[in-house]
């Protein structure tokens, strides 16, 4: 307890209103101190105001309330590897079923489905089932989310996952190009060395597959280039919308999904190609259906924990998990899935991943040299002084 006379009480309620950072609440320990101070001839005792707690963690309305920051963030963590190393696992093994590699649409248009029913279901829980954002805008929002998923999933049929992956880890690649053409933009030396070597790390990476695989096709290097350029553009706009509206991510799975279910039916009805695959499907319902539904519900939950970890850690904590996460699928790839392998794979992608740290970085600089200087810097170069209790930089 502090007494202090001759002071005035000073209004602090104003210090609710203050936004805690995700990243320092992370590793704040938040403590509280009673100040007793002198109003005349009386003490009067006085609380600050505690810092705004960051918000409630919750995944799929699981609360994680019972468990310490870190814990909260660990289980996070855990469930973005978990269920996206099981989706690659799973999205992988339906390919390899003997005839089903140009299905990839119909296999799109089934986890369409199983999004629409999650997020319908999710729905009914909240507590406002308002929609917030205009059909209009969600018909726009629905045709890139069909062309980035669908794409992509046509592009396994024709590519080693892994090659896939890499591909879907250089979103910077077609945002910079836009940007310039676009809009103008000039780009840091930075962000321009991290697209050079996830340019270069791509182009060495597909000469790898040209050089091990009999049966390449750069068919399926056109399908995830342009789902590369959709995902590029999704990402911009989800996130313009979802301010302007102030809209949940359910809502947004919800209609974006079902929407892009009905433009892939209509397509694979007027194409003819929709009768094809049912009837192939039908032949090995349990294996098709099953691992479909597999996929979706890992899927679902993925995404889930990572929109979470965004938005209770940062997006600089997801960007770094989830790279993590793709380095781990591709090497998992290669332990489970029987495939030609060659060096020039490990050089490559080490290049894309060198792109992907440069452009995190560049986009989160004063707050990565914050962390560096805290937690690297002054560990290394720092002290503590035996005789006088000070601290001596060295």
């Amino acid at each position: 307890m502090i007494k202090s006379r001759n002071t005035s009480i000073v209004n602090m309620s104003d210090t609710t209103t203050n936004q805690v950072d995700p990243d320092s609440a992370f590793l704040n320990n938040g403590r509280n101190v009673s100040i007793t101070i002198q109003d005349g001839e009386n003490y009067i005792s006085v609380k600050p105001v505690a810092e705004k707690q960051p918000d409630e963690v919750k995944v799929l309305g699981v609360s994680l309330r019972g468990l310490p920051r870190a814990g909260q963030f660990l289980v996070c963590v855990g469930g973005v590897f978990f269920f996206y190393l099981m989706y690659g696992y799973v999205l992988e093994l339906i390919f390899r079923l003997e005839g089903f590699k140009p299905f990839g649409w119909y296999l799109t248009l089934v986890q369409f489905a199983f999004y629409s029913v999650f997020g319908a279901g999710e729905l009914q829980f909240k507590t406002d089932k308002t929609r917030r954002i205009p059909m209009k805008t969600y018909c726009g929002l629905a045709f890139l989310t069909v062309a980035t998923m669908g794409l992509s999933n046509s592009a396994v049929g024709y590519l080693n996952y892994p090659t896939q992956v890499i591909f879907k880890c250089c979103k910077l690649i077609p945002v910079m190009i836009g940007g310039v053409l676009i809009q103008g933009k000039r780009y840091g030396m930075i962000d321009v060395t991290a697209c050079l070597c996830m340019t270069f790390g791509l182009i060495f990476f597909t000469l790898a597959d040209v050089e091990v695989q009999p049966n390449f096709d750069t068919h399926g290097v056109l399908l995830i280039s342009l789902a590369l350029v959709a995902d590029a553009v999704i990402g911009n706009v989800q996130e313009k919308t979802m301010k302007a509206h102030s809209a949940s991510n359910t809502e947004v799975v919800l209609y974006s999904y079902s929407v892009g279910f009905v433009y892939i039916f209509v397509g694979l009805l007027l194409s003819g190609e929709l009768l094809e695959p049912i009837r192939f499907c039908a032949q090995y319902p349990g294996y098709t259906y099953g691992l479909a539904a597999a996929l979706s519900v890992t899927g679902y939950v993925g995404i889930n924990f990572v929109l979470t970890l965004v938005k209770s850690f940062g997006a600089l904590l997801a960007v770094t998990v989830t790279t993590c996460r793709k380095a781990v699928t591709i090497i998992l790839s290669f332990i489970f899935f029987t495939k030609p392998f060659t060096m020039q794979y490990v050089w490559s992608a080490l290049l894309v991943t060198a792109g992907i740290l440069l452009s995190t970085y560049s986009k989160n600089q004063v707050k990565m040299d914050a962390m560096i200087q805290r937690y690297v810097v002054q560990p290394l170069f720092t002290r503590q002084g035996r005789s006088s209790g000070k601290t001596e930089y060295v």
